[in-house]
């Protein structure tokens, strides 16, 4: 365990892929928002853009994801006064930091990595070498920052032990307590939103029926219907939440319900038990839509004029950069290379 004591950091990326739905809110965005109002951690939210390109991305197409994901951001809670709000290439020291980190990770440590695997497929001859690299580049957006505290979700948790790997390596290597090691931050309530079609796959936007999740972008009528068409089972809900088990749908749904209205499971499923879904779903409708048309209305204000998501992430930089610059500096420091003449 390190004995430097480093500032109480938080930070979390995610890829401007497009098409925000319930899933990223309730996984991620709404949960960022509740990380930086409880005051113990500097919080940093980033689009990571570097990463998006792992694979090939249509320019306007990525240029349009990361305002919408900005906006996304801001409109879920998000205050740019109180967190750092960045797209990734617009501080450059994530990518700088990522090589001296690619030259501190093993080979054998990369081939690990699952995620390289699903993603490539049987064409991993054929993928980039940014996207065999890419955890590599996660750890330095981390690690940057000298983040403490990182939230994960399961797909994730691979990744950030590697960076925990690279950052013990380091410090080993070059004799220095420099950089933290980082603690996972467990997601909890209905971080795993379903698709409203089955109830056994993760809701998402590669999904090619819209039912099959709520994008935020949905108006109010849209997100009624979509849950009043949500695919259920006969039975009323159990009165205790072992009772959702076996019924996949059902435990969605229950998950949903109780993470918009800021409930454990048990809690919604005491105040619903012995319920149809004839009577439970048109009150989470109302829930749903009560929660989400704001935050709706706010994005499409954001993204009809982009000069101020624009404006906020330049200043976002330039205070984030105001942390990663020194970092860099100092590792560069570490390693021996020969700094500039003042």
């Amino acid at each position: 365990m390190s004995d430097t004591t480093f500032t109480p950091r938080v930070f979390s990326g995610i890829q401007p892929s497009g098409d925000l739905h319930l899933g990223n809110y309730l996984g991620a965005l709404k949960r960022f928002a509740e990380m930086q109002d409880t005051g113990t951690s500097e919080t940093v939210y980033c689009m990571v853009d570097l990463h998006a390109i792992t694979v090939w991305q249509d320019p306007a197409a990525l240029r349009h994801s990361t305002r919408e994901l900005c906006a996304g951001f801001i409109a879920s809670g998000i205050d740019p006064e109180k967190s750092i709000l960045i797209n990734q290439s617009q501080v450059p020291e994530h990518a700088q930091l990522a090589w001296v980190l690619n030259c501190v990770a093993r080979v054998g440590w990369m081939n690990r990595m699952t995620q390289f695997k699903d993603k490539a497929g049987k064409n991993a001859e054929k993928a980039s070498l940014g996207l065999y690299a890419y955890p590599s580049l996660m750890a330095a957006d981390i690690l940057i920052y000298h983040a403490t505290h990182v939230p994960v979700g399961e797909d994730q948790k691979q990744h950030l032990e590697l960076t925990r790997d690279i950052a013990t390596k380091f410090n080993h290597d070059y004799g220095v307590d420099f950089f933290p090691i980082t603690e996972p931050v467990i997601e909890g309530t209905a971080t795993r939103v379903m698709s409203l079609r089955d109830g056994s796959k993760k809701m998402s936007k590669s999904d090619p029926s819209d039912m099959s999740r709520i994008n935020m972008s949905d108006d109010a009528d849209t997100i009624a219907k979509k849950i009043r068409k949500a695919k259920t089972d006969p039975e009323p809900l159990p009165d205790s939440v072992e009772g959702l088990a076996d019924r996949p749908e059902a435990r969605n749904l229950v998950n949903i319900y109780a993470a918009l209205a800021n409930m454990t499971d048990e809690q919604v499923i005491a105040e619903y038990a012995g319920r149809q879904f004839g009577a439970f779903k048109p009150a989470l409708a109302d829930l749903a839509v009560a929660h989400m048309e704001p935050i709706t209305t706010e994005m499409a204000r954001l993204m009809d004029d982009t000069t101020e998501i624009d404006r906020i992430l330049t200043q976002g930089a330039e205070r984030a950069r105001a942390i990663t610059a020194p970092i860099l500096r100092q590792t560069y420091d570490i390693i021996g290379m020969v700094p500039p003449v003042a």
